[in-house]
């Protein structure tokens, strides 16, 4: 199979979907790669090395998409890269899909087959296409959140871990997942006082029996999130429904009740944003002012660190990709359920159902899907 590489294009996006090594991986499977230029220079990969790993380099996004028969990226494609989007092509990303119909109609009219990592499951339950980024963005946040902080950024001034005679910063994560989980333990590390929301009682167990002396944990009622938001100082929005929109936790009216200069870090906006106020910023321009509660709501926090994550997110996808390129799509999903998880559109059809929901657009069941 021919699989391509392309350069990102989202503003301050510096990772690349495949690293030297996947590159590598592949042609040693007897498939053709091609890289566009410069494709890793973001993540510190020149084009050196994708050709001494056996991959050709093409000067232009536009050869990706006119040769490639599966085309691997890191974020979602682009409008002018969905134009490119052929029927019949693999396209094998991050889409989030549920809070964009534009990206999802372009998609659709495309007639690509597009497998989202973020869908994409194992046998414990988990996402492993979507945990690499989710610790990167997990451990960013209240790194991100301490900056926001800053007196100069609009926030309220606080200090992360106080100082001798001043308390620290309080710090409320919602969501006990991998993002929050790895959230809570670097607020603690920096010497925050930490408390976990979840919804999930064995989760809380675990977290209390893992965690207990770094962080706290209460169940995430209404009436619980609120008591908690009105007090703190940083609050991080690490909630996740697979595939789906991520529900509204703190509304704008509840934004009066917080305290002025309180920082909301909303690792949720891929998926829509957990906050009723926030909308997607980028690197470039990371925060903004809603009633006096500053929002930080970058789409692709990753990006930042983009030497980590693009290797994080390598070492994930190999095997997938492989399974894609050797086998075909078709097969390869019909072998692995766990891949045909990650099946969201095909043929001009939608197949995940929580994206279908979330859009009121009907889908087809992917196992169907493989027979057409």
């Amino acid at each position: 199979m021919h699989i391509g590489c392309p350069t990102e294009i989202k503003p301050q996006e510096f990772r690349v979907g495949l690293t030297p090594n996947a590159a590598r991986e592949a042609v040693n499977n007897g498939h053709k790669v091609t890289m566009q230029a410069g494709a890793g220079t973001g993540a510190g990969f020149t084009d050196q090395d994708y050709t001494d790993a056996g991959a050709a380099i093409a000067d232009t996004a536009a050869e990706i998409f006119e040769t490639a028969e599966m085309v691997v990226k890191v974020k979602e494609p682009q409008a002018i890269e969905r134009q490119m989007l052929r029927e019949g092509q693999i396209l094998f990303t991050y889409l989030h899909l549920a809070p964009d119909p534009a990206q999802t109609k372009d998609l659709l009219e495309s007639g690509a087959t597009c497998i989202a990592y973020e869908t994409v499951t194992d046998d414990h339950g988990g996402l492993p296409l979507l945990a690499p980024m989710s610790e990167v963005a997990g451990r960013l946040a209240p790194q991100v959140g301490a900056w926001t902080l800053q007196k100069a950024n609009g926030g309220r001034g606080v200090l992360m871990g106080g100082v001798p005679g001043v308390g620290p910063a309080k710090v409320v994560v919602i969501g006990g997942g991998v993002v929050g989980t790895h959230a809570a333990r670097i607020a603690a590390g920096m010497g925050a006082d930490v408390t976990v929301l979840d919804r999930s009682l064995p989760r809380l167990r675990y977290l209390d029996d893992t965690f207990g002396g770094q962080f706290k944990n209460r169940y995430a009622s209404a009436g619980n999130t609120i008591e908690l938001a009105r007090a703190a100082d940083l609050i991080v929005g690490a909630v996740l429904i697979p595939g789906a929109a991520a529900p509204k936790l703190i509304s704008r009216a509840q934004l009066s009740e917080l305290k002025s200069g309180a920082a909301l870090v909303d690792v949720a906006i891929d998926q829509g944003g957990c906050f009723e106020t926030s909308h997607a910023t980028t690197h470039e321009d990371p925060i903004y002012d809603v009633d006096g509660i500053m929002h930080y709501c970058v789409a692709n926090m990753p990006g930042a660190v983009a030497r980590t994550a693009t290797i994080a997110l390598g070492n994930a996808t190999i095997p997938f990709m492989l399974a894609l390129a050797n086998k075909g799509w078709r097969q390869a999903c019909a072998d692995d359920p766990h891949l045909l998880n990650g099946l969201n559109v095909h043929a001009g059809q939608l197949t995940y159902a929580a994206v279908g929901k979330a859009l009121g657009i009907d889908v087809l069941p992917p196992a169907a899907a493989l027979k057409t």
